[in-house]
């Protein structure tokens, strides 16, 4: 192990271990859930196209299965951007930051004003580390985007009453809670823990980390679901390229689906993505119906997304 790597180790797992509470936070409602804007005769679509290296029209076409970018985010709106850097190690662990470029471009060029915001997990804090590992910083500078690293010592947050099953209140971000729009990247894989880590997984990293770490002493995957009472996304766009059929979240057994996923809904577009997972044949804790899946049996009691007719693909 090179020094550099053993430093940065040595400094995530001192992290991990000092994580707390934040002290004095406000309390604030939930955010009114939102109408999907993307439909098709009543049901909300999940758009699947495939994509190689050359991202940035494949996520056009994409979109565009959906409909209208601006049918979700217009100009002017403060857009927080929420990829997966829960580690810095290479795709599908992590986003591709080809593939954020591209969405943040794309965001960009319709007037909108994004900023990227995430919290690494468990060793891999403080998320300045990772953003500087996989160059993340460099392309914010690039782009003239806002980076937040939300376990950052200035980070504000709000408490959010969620009321759920196995969470009662989140303790989250307030630029997440004050974004007038929010966009998921999540990638796809099995999750070791939680079955499989998607759009609705994808959530878990607003939770402030001196909260999180305890959702896995019981029932992670229902409080995976549940982390998503707190508020919806307007887009999600799930890189499908590569994935993960068995390890997860940050090592794994590669293949290559070689897609991309989009939809407004985050049942939706993960039992698509298990499906996809599935077929791959590796070894993982999926259920063989993936609407058996905790996650999405939880998120469908609380009408997070579409129920098992409520949706339609689109390619």
């Amino acid at each position: 192990m090179r020094m550099s790597d053993l430093i940065d180790k040595t400094v995530g797992i001192y992290h991990f271990l000092a994580d707390r509470l934040p002290a004095n936070v406000p309390t604030v409602d939930p955010k009114p859930r939102k109408v999907n804007p993307w439909r098709h005769q009543g049901r909300v679509i999940v758009a699947r196209v495939s994509a190689a290296d050359d991202v940035r029209p494949a996520i056009e076409k994409t979109v565009g299965l959906l409909g209208r970018l601006e049918q979700a985010i217009g100009r002017g709106d403060r857009v927080l951007v929420k990829p997966n850097y829960n580690s810095p190690d290479p795709p599908p662990a992590s986003t591709d930051p080809s593939f954020l470029r591209a969405v943040l471009e794309m965001l960009v060029e319709a007037g909108a004003r994004p900023t990227i915001g995430e919290s690494a997990g468990g060793v891999w804090r403080p998320t300045r580390n990772v953003f500087r590992q996989v160059h993340v910083d460099d392309l914010a500078r690039e782009l003239g985007v806002g980076l937040i690293a939300f376990d950052d010592a200035d980070t504000e947050w709000v408490r959010i009453r969620i009321g759920g099953d196995y969470l009662r209140e989140l303790v989250v971000p307030r630029a997440a809670y004050e974004a007038d729009k929010l966009v998921y990247l999540p990638c796809m894989k099995t999750h070791r823990l939680a079955g499989f880590s998607g759009a609705l997984k994808l959530g878990f990293g607003f939770v402030a980390p001196g909260q999180r770490r305890g959702f896995h002493a019981g029932h992670l995957q229902q409080k995976v679901a549940e982390v998503n009472l707190c508020w919806q996304p307007d887009l999600i766009i799930m890189d499908g390229r590569k994935a993960f059929v068995s390890g997860g979240p940050n090592k794994g057994q590669v293949v290559e689906p070689g897609l991309l996923l989009a939809s407004g809904d985050l049942i939706a577009v993960d039992v698509e993505a298990a499906k996809t997972l599935l077929a791959g044949g590796g070894k993982n804790r999926l259920p063989s119906d993936p609407w058996q899946s905790p996650q999405v049996v939880t998120a469908v009691k609380h009408g997070l997304g579409a129920g098992r007719d409520g949706y339609v693909v689109v390619d």
